[in-house]
């Protein structure tokens, strides 16, 4: 279905062309003084020099045209875009534009018939990659991990809705050196292990020989005791080195401790709900590095720079000074530029997807610069296949430091989700409206929506400052207040039911008619942004935009809600619109915090 800005830049389009001036000067945008009108065109300021007119003076031949174009328009039976009364030129040449209230109406009514409210799926099946888990195994989940998480989880739905083939990959932190120590840090602990008796020939034991619990303190205690001791770290790294060269009983550990942390990993992501298409981690890329390593060499591009492998990604055009990507160490291991390539490798041979999208802090910037050009310079992935890193910012604290613990260390995720439920349930208890058990059900639903929105609705790469009170607030751009939005807008349709009246989830059967007052029109105007907002809101990798419209829309029911009495609406035929135009506005916020990885209660 055509979006509605592009249908009234057609109308322009052809009054700039009728007039014998250039199309381009024929943009639409939304009025910034909506006190004076709904839309504007400038095109006739910049024409001016052009053409060597006045501005107004061809403001005004368009207008002309304009008003022409909607009497054929009108005396050809169909509904014209604009009335004669709501299309004016003013000085200095701009030009003022009131949509025709009946065309509105019709346009609405084309959304509730469409599938998807008009959106048109215009992804065809393509494949695109999103890479946004990043955890490590063997260590839980902190709050470090939310915005990856929920910025990748959004963008990964609203391309699968614009129908792009998303595939998501948690890609785990799995291969390095956290592996050694581990492994070492257990043999200390419990050196009578099978694993590390070197005489040892039998079946390897099918049970772990630690719980997440366990494992969750041996990894910390180990890094701890690295930075300590050179003997130990030095252990690790052999350890590493035996594991990624094949070694049985090493990698028998390993298996134990992805299966422990995968479980784990998954129930965390799972609480969330965050998913991924894809729990391939940093070790399945290590069959392809051998042969990147020397397809690099056999191609020129990597060479050795003080003992390791480097491969220059400068170019002519850069404003800054870019190091060479270290693509092998002196000491003859890889590194995360190496297993990120390894990767693309295997990404490339299973799926040959159209973009790459990853989503990490945006400190790792230059990293996939690095990886990204050498991807492209080596000829891995097309010149034109788009590679894109999102960089987020941190989430921190009221003292704008990143959010830790009272007693200052990091937070876990799953103890943060805890929190802010506990702080949604206390809220919905002070009303007494519904029973405890009802309260934390919903208190569940609300504080996810709230945790969520709270940080999608930031752009990705700005810091934000987690706030509790704030997010949970059932007024402002908040989850809660969209939600509370969509409960109440359910709530009316159910007294609608109660009384007799019937409606379809879709309401498509209830005729919306031009709206009666200003701010039903202004609702209606919202409505007509949902398809143009989704697609570019996914074109530009922007979550926040889905929130900002979102909450626009909400603003927008909540005007016309104080303003209309709708149940007690006299006119049925009135009142059906009413009712068909809240059932769409429903849907549409129901579908965009879908995207978001939002649910809606029946009742707050």
């Amino acid at each position: 279905m055509k979006k509605f800005l592009d249908l009234i830049a057609d109308e322009m389009k052809a009054a700039f062309a009728g007039c014998g001036y250039e199309e381009s000067y024929a943009k639409v945008v939304l009025s910034n003084r909506p006190d004076l009108c709904e839309y504007q065109c400038n095109g006739a300021m910049a024409a001016a020099k052009a053409y060597k007119k006045k501005p107004i003076d061809i403001a005004s031949d368009v207008v002309a045209k304009l008003k022409e174009q909607c009497s054929v328009r009108a005396a050809a039976g169909e509904t014209p875009v604009f009335l004669d009364e709501d299309v004016n030129a003013v000085m200095p040449g701009f030009i003022n534009l009131r949509v025709n209230s009946l065309y509105l109406a019709e346009y609405m009514e084309g959304m509730t018939q469409a599938p998807k409210l008009g959106l048109d799926e215009i992804g065809h099946g393509e494949t695109i990659i999103v890479d946004y888990g990043g955890a490590n195994v063997a260590k839980p989940l902190h709050v470090g991990h939310l915005r990856s998480a929920v910025i990748g989880e959004s963008i990964r739905r609203m391309g699968n809705f614009l129908g792009y083939h998303m595939v998501g990959d948690v890609h785990l932190g799995d291969w390095g050196l956290q592996m050694g120590l581990i492994i070492e840090e257990l043999r200390d602990r419990k050196p009578e292990l099978v694993y590390f008796d070197e005489s040892y020939t039998g079946e390897y034991p099918t049970e772990p020989p630690f719980t997440i619990s366990e494992l969750e303190d041996i990894y910390p205690t180990a890094s701890k005791k690295a930075k300590e001791d050179e003997c130990f770290k030095e252990r690790a790294q052999t350890a590493t080195f035996k594991l990624q060269n094949g070694y049985a009983p090493f990698t028998a550990i390993w298996k134990h401790i992805m299966n422990v942390s995968l479980a784990d990993l998954k129930r965390n992501y799972g609480n969330l709900d965050v998913h991924f298409d894809l729990w391939k981690g940093e070790s399945d890329a290590e069959p392809y590095i051998p042969w990147l390593i020397q397809d690099l060499q056999d191609k020129g591009l990597a060479y050795e720079s003080q003992g390791a492998l480097v491969v220059d990604i400068a170019e002519p055009t850069d404003s800054k000074e870019l190091p060479p990507c270290i693509v092998r160490k002196s000491d003859g291991a890889a590194l995360y530029a190496t297993s990120d390539l390894g990767t693309i490798l295997e990404r490339e041979k299973d799926f040959a997807p159209v973009k790459y999208i990853y989503i990490t802090d945006k400190r790792q910037e230059l990293h996939f610069t690095q990886v990204f050009r050498v991807a492209k310079k080596a000829g891995y992935v097309k010149p034109e296949t788009p590679m894109i890193h999102i960089g987020f910012g941190t989430m921190n604290g009221k003292d704008g430091k990143p959010f830790k613990t009272r007693e200052g260390g990091v937070m876990r995720l799953e103890k943060l989700i805890a929190d802010i439920d506990e702080a949604v349930y206390q809220r919905i208890m002070e009303n007494r409206t519904v029973s405890e058990e009802e309260a934390k059900e919903t208190a569940k639903i609300v504080g996810l929506a709230a945790l969520k929105y709270g940080d999608l609705s930031n752009q990705a790469s700005k810091d934000y400052i987690f706030d509790t009170d704030r997010f949970i607030s059932f007024e402002g751009n908040t989850g809660p207040y969209i939600l509370y939005t969509i409960v109440r807008i359910k709530s009316i349709l159910n007294k609608y039911k109660e009384n007799g009246g019937q409606v379809t989830e879709e309401g498509s059967e209830k005729k919306i008619l031009p709206a009666k007052g200003a701010s039903e029109k202004a609702l209606m105007l919202q409505l007509s942004k949902y398809n143009e907002v989704i697609e570019n809101g996914f074109a530009e990798t922007a979550p926040h935009k889905i929130c900002q419209y979102i909450y626009e829309l909400a603003n927008a029911f909540n005007s016309f809600y104080h303003d209309t009495k709708i149940l007690s609406e006299e006119d049925q035929a009135v009142k059906d619109s009413y009712i068909g135009l809240i059932t769409m506005t429903r849907r549409t916020l129901e579908i965009c915090i879908g995207l978001l990885g939002i649910e809606a209660p029946e009742r707050m």
